[in-house]
């Protein structure tokens, strides 16, 4: 099958990591591994509507995708939603007479009412409703998809990550624990950029509750995976509130945080305004078990309980405690991070949820080839 791939959000290789970018690239991964996935364009329409300086360039990016796409069985848009709508899929897939098939779509009636988002969730409404099919990895998003797309052209495919990537690693806990000087002390691990957002809140969060559990007695050592310019700040916060316990690693290539998960004995981060929270399940892939809020996209990919302790958004109290209650049980901590590791590969295993979809995405094929 040859694919015809755009991501109007953020391009394959775009410079700045999130979690949307990772979605994307291991999507395209996975359906190259047996198809031809051809990006066709790399126009990034975040706010375009608002900027009339690059209306001509949609115009000539259309032209363009749609000669890029010729030959395809299909055409795949991964991610759109108001503020980046897809204004090619929808007309090249349809000159084209090519299936158009979405990957995350998101609609929320709201941003209607707002001058300033009403034009993209118009543009985003229309390029959903065209759709054949569209996939969703969150139960929140699908829910709203339902009030405009008829069912039988939804799919759910649980959030995920290749849990082969992610794997306990005895010899890297041995090596960083022992640069880290960590003695017999437990190791709390959180991974974020330094943004001067939500991520940054979260962990100015994570660092006054950790400054509370070292004022009680309580014996650990914080280590940061990320980088940002929200950096002087957290390090200031960090000599305020956990002087000479707090280790920056800087930010980690992706392919190399298992090591820093395999090193750690619990993984906090309270994940304000997460609509899935990658982290979360790379740590507990790796046998962490989890504290975070209980709201957002956390609950999907972490079982309260089970893999991890959620707790009130906000509720400082609340969060120290669950904290605190992994920091003084060994046992729970191993039992919660051997189930947190299984229930990722039973659920979250994308090797398997990206095979339903490229399963779906050949049918759909099947079906246009024969109406033609």
């Amino acid at each position: 099958m040859r694919i015809a791939f755009y991501a109007p959000f953020k391009p394959l290789g775009h410079p700045n990591p999130s979690g949307d970018l990772t979605i994307g690239t291991g999507l395209h991964d996975f359906l190259s591994l047996n198809n031809e996935v051809v990006q066709v364009s790399r126009l990034r329409s975040r706010w375009i509507y608002w900027k009339p300086w690059q209306w001509p360039q949609v115009c000539l990016e259309r032209i363009q995708a749609e000669r890029a796409a010729k030959g395809c069985d299909l055409w795949l848009t991964y991610h759109t939603y108001y503020k980046a709508p897809d204004l090619l899929g929808p007309a090249c897939a349809r000159r084209l007479g090519l299936p158009y098939a979405v990957f995350q779509g998101i609609y929320s009636t709201k941003t209607r009412r707002s001058l300033k988002t009403c034009p993209g969730f118009l543009l985003n409404r229309a390029a959903l409703r065209a759709a054949s099919v569209v996939f969703s990895n969150k139960r929140d998003d699908l829910t709203n998809l339902a009030r405009i797309i008829p069912k039988d052209r939804l799919r759910y495919i649980p959030p995920g990550i290749f849990p082969e990537q992610f794997a306990f690693d005895l010899d890297a806990r041995e090596r960083l624990r022992k640069e880290w000087d960590t003695g017999d002390r437990s190791v709390i691990l959180s991974a974020a950029m330094f943004r001067d957002d939500v991520k940054t809140q979260g962990l100015t969060f994570l660092l006054k509750a950790c400054g509370k559990l070292a004022a009680q007695g309580k014996d650990f050592l914080l280590t940061l995976a990320g980088d940002g310019v929200m950096r002087p700040h957290l390090e200031a916060l960090a000599r305020e509130q956990l002087p000479g316990r707090v280790i920056f690693l800087g930010q980690v290539p992706r392919e190399k945080l298992f090591e820093n998960y395999s090193a750690a004995d619990v993984f906090a981060f309270p994940g304000i305004r997460e609509s899935l929270g990658m982290v979360f399940l790379e740590a507990q892939s790796c046998g962490l078990p989890v504290v975070a809020f209980d709201g957002w996209g956390i609950p999907e990919v972490v079982a309260n309980g089970e893999t991890g302790l959620l707790c009130r958004p906000f509720d400082e109290d609340a969060f120290r405690a669950t904290l605190a209650k992994l920091l003084d049980d060994a046992k729970l901590r191993r039992s919660m991070g051997l189930t947190a590791a299984d229930r990722v590969r039973l659920h979250h295993d994308l090797n398997r949820n990206y095979q339903q979809v490229e399963s779906e995405l050949r049918e759909v094929a099947r079906r246009t080839q024969g109406n033609n």
